[in-house]
């Protein structure tokens, strides 16, 4: 299993997340549980679409639960880390990436459910590259392609 690093969330999106999990875990498996059962009752599964539909749903929601478990149990809840000029997760970040400016999140892509920003998680090769890098560093990462992606930052702001 990969490492798991603490992520930082807000109140808002901790208790969504968790309203989610919920959800998912109590009716959702309950609902899902029972459609499975009403297509096993149609008889031959090898040839019920209903049933494998069903199945195949139960195992994403499975999924997801997991990761929301593992999310939820390793998340630091609280306000947004006050911007100092230094690149932290939870800060907005704008960056010169292979010559083009780009603003986005440096955190966890369920933060900024409902906000038009790009998130790149601190893991991510762009993230791990300009984390705790100063206003003004330039860093550079090497892309899924095998390119060298030079990388300058402009500014962090607090994230709102």
């Amino acid at each position: 299993m990969a490492e798991t690093t603490q992520t930082w969330l807000t109140q808002e999106a901790f208790d969504r997340l968790q309203s989610e999990l919920d959800a998912l875990s109590g009716a959702g498996r309950k609902d899902i549980a029972a459609r499975i059962e009403a297509a096993r009752e149609e008889g031959d599964l090898k040839e019920n679409g209903g049933y494998h539909a069903a199945k195949d749903e139960q195992g994403k929601m499975e999924a997801r639960i997991r990761d929301l478990t593992e999310l939820l149990k390793h998340s630091t809840v609280g306000e947004a880390p006050e911007a100092n000029g230094v690149v932290v997760v939870g800060t907005v970040v704008t960056a010169e990436v292979f010559g083009d400016e780009e603003r986005f999140l440096l955190g966890n892509r369920n933060l900024a459910d409902g906000s038009d920003l790009d998130v790149y998680s601190a893991e991510s090769p762009l993230g791990a590259a300009i984390l705790g890098l100063k206003v003004g560093e330039e860093a550079s990462y090497t892309a899924p392609n095998g390119k060298e992606i030079p990388v300058k930052v402009i500014a962090v702001d607090t994230y709102a």
